[in-house]
């Protein structure tokens, strides 16, 4: 495994040497494509530099083994080797870890759909519960959430938000997001105190480059219209709105948030292509085989993957089977607790995977 480290420092400077090209301006996908690289080499750098310490530490520990008399020295040092040769394995397992295939998509902004499912009233509240909970965990991430659509109820609630996450390694976080995050909870209009069941789905999308996603003018209809609130109270009295509609796929996107028609086509045309470029995606895992599948999980978003139970205060990603009582903190976006976890069950699955003897 080792070896596949040691010239990093070799491909380091190559990619240093390119990104600092004059002709690189020019070429956004190249440029784009050659730091994503550099940022994971840096990575894997870093860490086999880290693991090497530990492993000339214990050398240099077990040699004053041999040399030592006094039985409380040797048991300081058999500690310290002890404490070294566990932070080893750990450095490993991360080394093995930043072996397996990268997810290009990883280093990527992320498009965020919320959209209410089964319940009606109370289904759309928990869209803006959801809503405020991821937006709390990118501002605890250093984040920036810009929201490209919503479409707001008049009781505090939204149809669907559609939000841009900017910021570092979004997508890697988010990732495992999608699906169907069900609520169980007693809603404000219920008078008799029983607990209603409702669902919300969520979609995680990697921000399209212009370059990944080939929009041909002649497939793609824009429709303009005037802006409306809820109740069909105008909100803007131009037309402002648009729609547009992807005539191969079917795909349609509004957006009316702006009051300039500029700003809504170029919100609409962002979430079109990473629309696209998710349909691109879904088409490729499909033709992964069965065996990888099973292995790694099919990622499929129409799967009830939580349950948010507010009576009990749990929260329960059925994926791992990892339950938490302490629903309150992970509403107000402390969501590491079921972050942290899920990565490393996909990460574990993918391992195991790649240590799979291949017929």
């Amino acid at each position: 495994m080792f070896t596949r480290f040691e010239n990093l420092s070799e491909r380091l400077a190559e990619l240093e040497s390119r990104l600092a090209s004059p002709d690189l301006a020019s070429n956004r996908q190249e440029y784009s494509e050659l730091a994503r690289e550099h940022a994971r080499l840096s990575r894997m750098e870093e860490g086999y530099s880290a693991f090497k310490r530990v492993a000339a530490e214990i050398a240099d520990n077990q040699s004053l083994l041999k040399g030592e008399t006094d039985e409380e020295m040797l048991e300081l040092i058999r500690a310290e080797i002890a404490e070294l040769s566990a932070a080893q394995g750990e450095l490993e397992h991360s080394l093995k870890l930043m072996l397996l295939p990268s997810d290009p998509n990883d280093e990527k902004n992320t498009l965020l759909e919320i959209r209410a499912g089964t319940g009606g009233d109370e289904a759309a509240l928990f869209v803006g519960d959801l809503f405020r909970m991821y937006s709390r965990y990118a501002e605890s991430m250093g984040w920036r959430v810009e929201i490209m659509s919503a479409n707001p109820t008049g009781i505090g609630g939204f149809k669907e938000v559609i939000a841009l996450v900017i910021g570092d390694r979004v997508y890697s976080h988010l990732k495992y997001e999608s699906g169907v995050h069900r609520v169980q909870r007693v809603p404000e209009t219920e008078t008799q105190g029983r607990v209603h069941t409702s669902a919300v789905t969520v979609a995680v999308l990697p921000e399209a480059e212009e370059v990944e996603v080939d929009l041909d003018p002649n497939e793609i209809r824009i429709d303009v219209f005037r802006s409306s609130g809820p109740g069909g109270q105008s909100v803007n009295t131009t037309d402002s709105a648009i729609r547009i509609t992807h005539i191969p796929t079917g795909l349609i996107v509004t957006c009316q948030d702006e009051k300039s028609q500029h700003k809504n086509k170029a919100k609409a045309m962002k979430v079109l292509a990473a629309r696209l470029l998710d349909l691109k995606k879904r088409a490729q895992h499909d033709l992964i085989s069965a065996d990888r599948k099973s292995q790694i999980g099919s990622g499929d978003r129409s799967e009830r993957i939580r349950t948010y139970n507010f009576p009990q205060s749990r929260v329960t990603d059925h994926r791992i089977n990892l339950t938490i009582y302490r629903l309150d903190e992970i509403m107000i976006g402390k969501l590491d607790e079921l972050l942290v976890p899920l990565a490393a069950h996909y990460q574990a699955e993918a391992l195991k995977f790649e240590e799979l003897p291949r017929r």
